[in-house]
């Protein structure tokens, strides 16, 4: 296991996993983590699955990892910007709660941000992704519903 970060006075701080794909950049997500950032010291992970992108009809394993790569480095430059975001970032499996297994391999966390599309498109709300990642992993889930960004 990684040992923790910790702040200049010596605190651990909260660590939280954030978990985007598409919405990763969305104002929406940013707000919720600034608001935990007031709440007190945190770190922030962000997870991104490596999803097949839904508008090609063929892809392959490759191209969806650069792809979430990109959305990644997108995502954690935004949260540099914001200013008072502590963030890593990881690219992680097609499938969300194989991806957030992994990680959870190595780090421990307080609490998991699930950030999606509205219902009417999410597949990860379609197929209930907050509630079964809450029973499987025993942990708080916040989910945070944004708007798609496209990678820049």
């Amino acid at each position: 296991m990684m040992e923790p970060h910790t702040t200049p006075d010596g605190a651990t701080p909260r660590r939280i996993l954030v978990v985007a794909n598409q919405t990763a950049c969305g104002d929406e997500l940013l707000a919720v983590m600034q608001a935990r950032v007031r709440e007190g010291p945190c770190h922030f992970t962000l997870l991104v699955p490596a999803t097949p992108p839904g508008e090609h009809a063929t892809w392959t394993e490759g191209e969806a990892k650069a792809l979430a790569r990109r959305r990644m480095h997108e995502a954690l430059a935004r949260f540099e910007e914001a200013g008072g975001i502590d963030a890593d970032g990881v690219v992680g499996d097609a499938h969300p709660v194989r991806a957030i297994d992994d990680v959870l391999l190595d780090r421990r966390y307080d609490e998991i941000i699930l950030s999606t599309l509205p219902p009417s498109i999410s597949r990860w709300l379609k197929v209930d992704l907050p509630r079964r990642v809450e029973q499987r992993f025993a942990l708080p889930v916040t989910t945070v519903i944004g708007a798609r960004h496209p990678v820049g």
